[in-house]
């Protein structure tokens, strides 16, 4: 009897050069594609509403949860962006509390798709999530949102992914996508993790660099130890290693994930060895890199406030694993010819009077005059920082969260392109022109509060920071 399954030499795929995404010559068309090829290709971010119809546990803490719209429509995104989510951790009857996650699924199969979430003991959202989101729940999205995903067409197609722990789940995507798609492509993963036993997906990885020779998938566990039957690397990210897995990871486009520790050690390590900055693509969970250096540059210059955003920052731990990104609370000083620009920082508090006539008069004294604030910066329109207490002075072509941070003035930033969400304020009166990129809904637009950083103002504004 013949063994069917035996191993025999099977010859390489021919293939077409480099991959192209399915909706790229769709977006390039100019014949009028049909409705139902605009539908797959990602344009812009909404909002909408979706079913979750699946969950699938995985290893290291996380979960898979698969969506469908209700409305029907595929899920157009880009492999590594991801979706803003609205979860009423609070009850049905109050503010939702908003949390990003990336999609973890392939835009080439659009009719659901998946984001997985790590669970943190500490954190607000996602135990919430772990308990009580089931196939039936049905969830307020924003999305796609992101600029870190792969390109619609690469001719080269030849890749080095670096993940640790919960930033596997934008990789996986990119993984998922290139696996489904034809073409040629040199694609190495490098996979970190705190245990053996960790490794999210690993029985899928497993599989596709089984069976698609274009991937190579490589896992390391951390300096906590190693099992006795552990054939990867242990220890932290380094050169050599980098060096062992892509020797020629000067030739690639790196995609990389993970906490900001790991990915201030990769940018580092890769310009080691050879890779320039214009190849290096990052998902940080909390501040991108740039925001990093000004938040050590901040440091030095206020080292007063520092063990004030430390704590902050302690605080928005669960952040690490359930959102990207998330806002760092920093800012960078301005400068004038007598130094550092610093904000006063007046409260704003409020009073329980006793009487309708007290109320009045405690509201007016427990609101800051903004005419007694200092003013400062250059410009034909005044920007009043209630909560700070400083006038800025603008110009209506210049983004507010530009100049409201050289000023002293405190609000987060992460991307600074409208994506994120993590800068978002209220406004108490004034009119701006906002070109966001799906960072906020409407329904906070509707409850004043706009995006500093891709804003300009119209008019003089008074703004609750």
């Amino acid at each position: 009897m013949i063994d069917v399954l035996t191993e025999t030499p099977v010859q390489e795929p021919q293939r077409i050069r480099g991959l192209e995404m399915p909706w790229n010559r769709v977006m390039g068309s100019i014949e009028g594609p049909a409705s139902a090829a605009k539908a797959l290709g990602p344009w812009h971010p909404q909002e909408f509403m979706a079913e979750c119809v699946e969950t699938i546990p995985e290893a290291g803490g996380m979960m898979t949860f698969v969506f469908r719209r209700c409305d029907g429509a595929p899920l157009a995104f880009r492999a590594g962006q991801y979706v803003n989510i609205a979860f009423p951790v609070n009850g049905e009857d109050l503010e939702p509390v908003d949390r990003s996650y990336s999609l973890s699924s392939s835009p080439t199969e659009p009719w659901t798709f998946s984001v997985t979430v790590k669970r943190d003991p500490g954190g607000l959202v996602s135990p919430w999530v772990h308990e009580n989101v089931r196939p039936g729940t049905v969830l307020d999205m924003l999305g796609p949102v992101g600029a870190f995903h792969l390109p619609d067409a690469d001719r080269r197609a030849r890749y080095l992914f670096l993940a640790a722990g919960a930033g596997i789940t934008p990789i996986m995507s990119m993984l998922r996508t290139i696996h489904s798609l034809p073409g040629t492509a040199d694609v190495v993963v490098l996979y970190h993790g705190a245990e053996a036993g960790g490794f999210a997906f690993h029985r899928e990885l497993a599989y596709i660099a089984s069976v698609d020779s274009r991937i190579k998938v490589f896992y390391a566990l951390g300096d906590r130890g190693r099992p006795e039957d552990w054939e990867g690397f242990t220890g932290r990210l380094t050169a050599a290693m980098i060096d062992e897995v892509a020797p020629d990871a000067n030739g690639r486009q790196v995609y990389s994930c993970g906490p900001e520790g790991y990915l201030n050690t990769a940018t580092e390590l890769l310009k080691n060895v050879g890779v320039d900055d214009t190849s290096i693509y990052m998902e940080f969970f909390s501040g991108d890199r740039q925001t990093l250096l000004e938040y050590q540059a901040e440091l030095a210059l206020a080292a007063d406030i520092a063990e004030e955003i430390a704590d902050e920052i302690a605080e928005s731990a669960e952040d690490y694993f359930e959102s990207q990104p998330a806002a760092f609370g920093i800012y960078e000083p301005g400068y004038d010819e007598d130094g550092t620009l610093q904000a006063t920082g007046l409260p704003l508090e409020a009073v329980a009077p006793a009487s309708a006539e007290a109320a009045g008069s405690a509201t007016e004294a427990a609101t800051p005059d903004a005419s007694s604030f200092d003013t400062v910066g250059t410009g034909s329109l005044t920007l009043s920082f209630m909560r700070t207490g400083i006038n800025v002075r603008i110009d209506p072509e210049e983004h507010i969260l530009e100049v409201a941070q050289r000023a002293g003035v405190r609000i987060g930033a992460n991307c600074k392109e409208g994506m994120c969400g993590s800068c978002k304020v209220v406004k108490l009166s004034g009119e701006i022109d906002m070109n966001h990129q799906g960072g906020i809904r409407k329904r906070e637009i509707d409850a004043g509060k706009f995006l500093p950083c891709c804003s300009t103002a119209r008019t003089d504004m008074v703004i609750d920071a």
